[in-house]
C-alpha cells in the first residue's frame, strides 16, 4: 500500500484552489483521501488591512495552510509527497529543497560547444 501526499483540485474554473491530502497512490485525484493535512491557494493575495504606502509595496502572496505535526507524522511512517507538494514543503521548511539536475564536467563541455 503506497501513499502519497498531493494536491487535489477545488474551486472554479480559473480560480483554483488545492487541499493537500493523504491518498493511496492508484485512487483519483479528488478521490475521497485517507486525510486532509492542509491548503494551497496558488491566486496571490494582496494583504489587507495596510495602509496607502504599505500597500504599494506590499507584494502579494499565495496562501498555505497546513497542519505540521500530521505531515511530520506521514512523511516519518513513509508517506511520498508529489513534486508540487515537495516543492511547497520545502517553502514551509518540513523537507529540504531538490536540487535541479547537476551538470556534470562533460555536459558543460557539451554544452558550450
Amino acid at each position: 500500500m503506497v501513499v502519497k501526499i498531493r494536491l487535489s483540485r477545488f474551486g472554479n474554473r480559473h480560480q483554483p484552489f488545492y487541499n493537500i491530502v493523504v491518498a493511496q497512490a492508484r485512487s483519483a485525484r479528488d478521490s475521497k483521501p485517507l486525510e486532509v493535512i492542509g491548503t494551497y491557494s496558488p491566486i496571490p493575495k494582496i494583504p489587507t488591512g495596510l495602509s496607502e504606502t504599505e500597500a504599494k509595496i506590499a507584494k502579494p502572496f499565495k496562501d498555505i495552510a497546513l497542519d505540521r505535526s500530521r505531515t511530520k507524522y506521514w512523511l516519518g511512517v513513509g508517506a511520498q509527497p508529489s513534486e508540487p507538494v515537495w516543492r511547497l514543503l520545502s517553502l514551509v521548511g518540513l523537507v529540504e529543497p531538490r536540487l535541479g539536475k547537476m551538470r556534470t564536467k562533460n555536459t558543460a563541455e557539451k554544452a558550450i560547444q
